[in-house]
C-alpha cells in the first residue's frame, strides 16, 4: 500500500506542477503581442496540459481510487469529504484550463494576463488546505 500512496503523492506533485505552471504560462501568452511569442506558448501550453498536467491528474486519480479500496472507512470521515470536494474543484479547475488553452489556440483570448495572475492562486489555495486535512485528519 505504501507504494500507491507513494504513486499518488507523485503524480499529485506532478498535476500540481502543472496547474501552478499552465495559468502562468496564460499570464505570459496574454501579455505576448508577436506571432512568434505566440506560437511558442502555444506549444507550450499544449505540451505541458497534454503531456504532464493531464496524466498527472488522471494518474493522482487513479491511485487514489486504488488507496481507497485499500482503506474504504476513509469515506465516513468528513475531512475526507472536503479532500474529495477540493478534488473535484481542481477536477473542474483543470478541465477550464483546457478551455482556457483552446481559446488561446485559436486566439480567441479576452482575458487579461491580472487575471491569469488571480486565477493562478486557486490551486495553490486548495492544495493547502487538502495537505492540512491529509495530514491532520480534519483538524
Amino acid at each position: 500500500m505504501l507504494w500507491i500512496k507513494s504513486l499518488h503523492i507523485i503524480f499529485m506533485v506532478t498535476w500540481f506542477a502543472g496547474l501552478f505552471y499552465l495559468p502562468r504560462l496564460f499570464v505570459y501568452h496574454a501579455q505576448s503581442d508577436d506571432h512568434a511569442s505566440n506560437q511558442r506558448f502555444k506549444i507550450m501550453e499544449r505540451k505541458l496540459f497534454w503531456g504532464i498536467t493531464t496524466p498527472g491528474g488522471l494518474l493522482t486519480i487513479l491511485f487514489g481510487i486504488w488507496l481507497i479500496s485499500y482503506m474504504p472507512s476513509v469515506m465516513s470521515q468528513g475531512w475526507f469529504h472536503v479532500k474529495l470536494l477540493l478534488v473535484v474543484l481542481l477536477v473542474g479547475y483543470h478541465i477550464y484550463c483546457g478551455k482556457l488553452l483552446k481559446d488561446f489556440k485559436f486566439d480567441r483570448n479576452n482575458k487579461s494576463h491580472i487575471w491569469f495572475r488571480w486565477f493562478n492562486e486557486a490551486p495553490v489555495i486548495a492544495l493547502v488546505i487538502i495537505i492540512l486535512l491529509v495530514e491532520v485528519q480534519g483538524f
